[in-house]
């Protein structure tokens, strides 16, 4: 699996891509990203983070999402207003007392998430369990790349 360096970031995943479009609105804009694996994201970001970026289509960005930002379900999910759902494959579970890191191959890149050791234990996640990583628009940021 690949993952970008950390470039001095906390944020553990940083999933390299290619902006194909950009909407803008009032004050924020979606961006949607084709991530190197051919799965698209879609980001919220202000119209200031856009400019300041220079993003437009065609430019490599990174799409960064907080572990504690990334939920987990076990099947396909309907009737969700959450745009961003990566299928994959668990890799590892590493359990620490109430909390859990599970990490998760989609399409050759790392994704990590941090949730509770009880769902866990409820959604039965070990290595080759297949997932689809949840995540909002408004809780991927974007770095140009």
């Amino acid at each position: 699996m690949t993952q970008p360096s950390a470039s001095g970031l906390s944020i553990r995943n940083q999933l390299p891509g290619t902006v194909s479009s950009v909407t803008p609105g009032e004050v924020m804009a979606t961006v949607k990203v084709r991530l190197d694996g051919g799965r698209t994201v879609t980001a919220a970001v202000t119209l200031e983070a856009v400019g300041e970026l220079g993003l437009v289509a065609g430019s490599a960005v990174r799409a960064l999402v907080k572990s504690t930002e990334v939920s987990l379900a076990t099947g396909a999910v309907d009737g969700l207003s959450i745009r961003n759902r990566l299928p994959g494959t668990v890799t590892e579970v590493a359990s620490g007392g109430a909390m859990a890191t599970v990490k998760i191959d989609v399409e050759g890149s790392a994704l990590t998430a941090a949730i509770t050791q009880d769902a866990v234990t409820e959604l039965g996640l070990t290595a080759g369990t297949s997932v689809v990583a949840l995540i909002k628009s408004t809780e991927i940021a974007l770095a140009s790349a």
